[in-house]
């Protein structure tokens, strides 16, 4: 099989829909009939550019997005700082 090639402007317009239009990677995917590793793909490599940057519903998923990954690091954090402050705690003589 042959691989397949995409232009610039089809790679654009699939961030676009990621970054602009609130689009997960795989509705993205699906819509254009590509494999959604590829939109992924792109989406890194697009997004450093100017005027690439995510804005509309894109820019506000990926900033929940970033949050919630924040969140639940934090949360893991301060779990493993209420053991640890448990433990010295009862080692006090």
């Amino acid at each position: 099989m042959a691989r397949r090639k995409f232009t610039r402007e089809f790679k654009v317009s699939a961030v676009n829909l990621v970054n602009e239009k609130g689009y997960t990677i795989p509705e993205a995917a699906k819509s254009l009939g590509v494999d959604p590793n590829c939109v992924r793909y792109w989406v890194g490599q697009l997004s450093d550019e100017p005027g690439m940057r995510p804005s509309g519903d894109g820019a506000l998923a990926a900033e929940v997005q970033r949050l919630r990954k924040e969140n639940a690091r934090l949360l893991i954090e301060r779990e493993i700082l209420k053991k640890a402050a448990a433990f010295f705690a009862r080692e006090q003589p």
